[in-house]
């Protein structure tokens, strides 16, 4: 089946050098081009397409207005922005129904490389209703108290760029936000950031102020009531696996990407949990009490009732929102890290224990069967050895994890 692609640029020049661009994909690819948004909403309406491609500077309305308006009305469409310089308001609206930015001049394989790789994120998805879902999302929600004490650091005279990087690494969704942010083409980093402290200072205080009291791009988590199942827990258990894995990571001596990737990949593992639940909570409360009185693992109690489980949700977002392959690759494989891994220590090795160590250390009271080491993995990367080391060096970190990185407590099943 051919992807459908429409890409919307008010300048006729670009257009034809995307048409030259693009030649060797017609086969692959049904592209239309249109020179206005206008036109490009009606064709929308008309045919249905997998991802739009648009300018940011146009006239009648600019790529922000219609990318939001791609997101509102046709939920399940991928939308990527194409554009030169913008000014910082332009760039501020945009962030919220952007899922990647790329900059002006952009390389063809550049360019073919990120469509393809958005429209296999759709594919591992079987049912719309996810599609859409993750499509439509403008924010993870955080934690309330979390939430509560960045805006009083941010709005405080002299807010401490360093106890704002502290309040977002210990939350799921802030983690995903900011990292989704810095890595974005919109901020002109030449590298991949996967620590949220250091996506921070990198963006600095005025940009985090402005993105979080005016374009309220992170949400709190309004409660809701699954029997047996706890946000808390949750978002406990992220914080936890985080720890875990980014110590895992120094004991192997890992370089300090590696240890980076599996502290923000620890705490974005089970992000398609928070998703579900929120966002779905009455088939969530489903698949919660499937997984107990069948006496299942959670994600198999997910696919019986949405046909994907977290794991890949979570990983669709991120990939979605064009997070490093090592992160999308740790929230996709984190149970079954023999899937994909080879014959090395990865952060999705690190991630993958740690999420088994935080169930053994802290049994849950629900959610069915508990993760298990995948011990043809470790065996492979030869480090069954170092088991007992490793779950002696978590139960003594759990002793100093504070307050708001979590008790100690984690959603088992997840």
């Amino acid at each position: 089946m051919n992807r459908r692609v429409l890409f919307v640029d008010d300048e006729p020049k670009i257009l034809d050098g995307l048409k030259r661009m693009l030649r060797s994909m017609r086969k692959e690819w049904d592209m239309h081009f249109s020179n206005n948004a206008i036109e490009a909403l009606k064709l929308l309406e008309e045919e249905s397409f997998d991802v739009v491609v648009s300018d940011m500077r146009m006239p009648c309305m600019d790529g922000a207005a219609f990318l939001t308006e791609v997101m509102e009305r046709f939920p399940q469409v991928a939308r990527l922005a194409l554009s030169g310089q913008a000014d910082e308001e332009l760039i501020m609206r945009s962030v919220r129904p952007v899922h990647q930015y790329l900059s002006k001049p952009c390389e063809a394989e550049a360019l073919k490389t990120t469509i393809l790789r958005v429209c296999a994120l759709r594919d591992q998805l079987n049912g719309e209703d996810l599609k859409q879902l993750t499509s439509q999302l403008k924010s993870i929600p955080s934690r309330p108290t979390l939430y509560a004490k960045i805006i009083e650091e941010l709005e405080s005279e002299n807010a401490s760029i360093k106890k704002v990087g502290q309040i977002i690494s210990s939350d799921m969704g802030m983690t995903a936000k900011i990292l989704h942010m810095v890595n974005s083409a919109f901020f002109g980093l030449r590298r991949n950031v996967s620590d949220p402290a250091h996506a921070v200072n990198l963006l600095g205080i005025d940009t985090v102020k402005n993105l979080v009291l005016s374009i309220q791009v992170f949400s709190a988590f309004e409660d809701i009531k699954i029997p047996g199942f706890s946000m808390e827990k949750l978002w406990q258990h992220s914080a936890n696996t985080a720890l875990f894995a980014k110590e895992i990571a120094r004991s192997m001596e890992a370089d300090k990407e590696t240890v980076d990737d599996a502290f923000g990949a620890g705490m974005l593992h089970d992000v398609g949990c928070l998703i579900m639940a929120s966002s779905l909570p009455e088939q969530y409360a489903k698949t919660f009490a499937l997984a107990e009185a069948a006496n299942l693992n959670l994600r198999d109690a997910e696919m019986k009732v949405f046909g994907a489980n977290h794991a890949q949700v979570g990983a669709h977002l991120l990939g979605l929102w064009g997070l490093p392959d090592t992160f999308v690759e740790a929230v996709a494989f984190h149970h079954d890290p023999g899937e994909i891994a080879g014959a090395k220590f990865t952060s999705l090795t690190a991630v993958h224990l740690a999420n088994v160590y935080d169930s053994l250390i802290n049994p849950s009271s629900g959610g069915g069967i508990a993760p298990e080491f995948c011990h043809k993995h470790l065996e492979a990367i030869g480090v069954a050895g170092r088991l007992e080391e490793w779950q002696t060096l978590c139960e003594t970190l759990l002793g100093g994890v504070d307050e708001d990185q979590g008790s100690g407590e984690g959603e088992k099943a997840a």
